[in-house]
């Protein structure tokens, strides 16, 4: 795996397990929504492993075609940037692109303890592609990101990260709005 990659998945593994953790801290309230038309805990780990995998698997069948990949260009680059500011801001909020959102509204989510086993097989998945990623095509648009446009593997780690964070941030405001009183899950 190339060195920037590897760490990029290092640190996707480590804001991972800090999140789940923080979800399984709810115990019995993690598939409790603090408000009327907000996402339980459950249901945003939910939302995270389905755009993983779809991730993953549009990157592999794109891999698999074999087709002439675009350079990212300068304005991309600096879009995706830009896209990595706002998911980082505190309260910043986004409407999910279509389709995203409504499968995980539905109220039809696995348990966390099968939406953790499910994401370890995906993350092994994701480890395996990186693993043999070509690194003639680092530098090539591998994804197209609804915000930031045709991203390189890099700008899609990049992004699994910051949304990952952002949600972390959403999973705080879920523990603190069901459990007032309770400590944050510090996990180092």
């Amino acid at each position: 795996m190339n060195h920037r990659l590897h760490l990029k998945f290092e640190q996707l593994e480590r804001a991972t397990e800090r999140l789940l953790t923080s979800a399984e801290a709810l115990g019995a309230d993690k598939a409790k929504a603090p408000a009327p038309g907000h996402w339980s805990a459950t249901q945003v780990v939910h939302h995270l492993l389905f755009i993983e995998g779809n991730i993953i698997q549009y990157v592999e069948k794109k891999l698999r075609a074999n087709d002439a990949l675009p350079k990212v260009d300068l304005f991309t680059r600096l879009r995706a940037r830009f896209v990595r500011l706002l998911l980082r801001l505190p309260g910043m909020k986004f409407k999910a692109p279509r389709g995203v959102a409504t499968l995980t509204d539905t109220g039809e989510v696995p348990t966390l303890p099968e939406l953790r086993q499910t994401w370890e097989a995906s993350r092994r998945q994701l480890e395996r592609l990186l693993n043999e990623y070509p690194g003639r095509l680092m530098n090539r648009a591998i994804f197209p990101h609804p915000r930031s446009g045709r991203i390189t593997i890099g700008q899609v780690m990049d992004f699994l990260l910051d949304h990952l964070l952002h949600h972390q941030q959403q999973m705080g405001r879920i523990t603190k709005a069901l459990r007032p009183n309770a400590q944050p899950v510090l996990k180092s």
